[in-house]
């Protein structure tokens, strides 16, 4: 019974609604501070950078009090230029905070190297050319030469000189392949 005498008190109700105000009080003060220290409603259009090179990116984000972080270099696209932006994250057109950064992909200088492999010479033309492809190159002329195995590679040649297992090319050169024509004898 003195319980329920306690709670409808004056001075339990008093305390009681001043507890209240003073937590509504303190949450709207909160959201009131973090509206502002999250700058609220306040955005920057985030650029099409891609072709730009990284001199001309970092002058566009400081302009825009944004920074810039390189991801990593992806594979060598000729279409754009060498050390230029290929991809960014967040996507042109999206809205982002100040200060905000822009991860970047960028356009290596050119194509990898690519190690000729082993075991090439003396087997089939059908066994070579889609390793061949398979690791990026483009098969250019095909030179017959005398020998008694039909269709057996003989050498491999790029720009008229001859290639050995182990040399590196860059991914994309084209690879002119020596052929056995199947007259030779023993």
């Amino acid at each position: 019974m003195k319980f329920f005498k306690f709670i409808f008190s004056k001075v339990f109700l008093l305390q009681l609604i001043l507890a209240i105000i003073i937590v509504v009080a303190l949450v709207f003060g909160a959201l009131k501070y973090l509206e502002v220290a999250t700058n609220h409603n306040e955005t920057i259009t985030v650029p099409d950078l891609s072709k730009f090179e990284l001199d001309i990116v970092d002058k566009k984000l400081e302009e825009m009090n944004l920074r810039r972080e390189v991801l990593d270099s992806a594979n060598y696209n000729p279409d754009f230029p060498p050390y230029s932006v290929l991809d960014q994250v967040p996507k042109p057109g999206k809205q982002v905070k100040e200060n905000r950064k822009i991860y970047l992909t960028l356009n290596p200088s050119g194509y990898i190297d690519v190690e000729i492999p082993q075991g090439l010479i003396r087997k089939t033309r059908r066994q070579v050319e889609p390793t061949l492809i398979a690791l990026g190159f483009k098969i250019g002329d095909i030179i017959r030469k005398p020998d008694i195995a039909k269709g057996a590679i003989l050498e491999l040649r790029h720009k008229g000189e001859t290639i050995e297992a182990g040399d590196f090319l860059p991914k994309t050169s084209t690879i002119d392949l020596v052929v056995g024509d199947g007259s030779g004898s023993l």
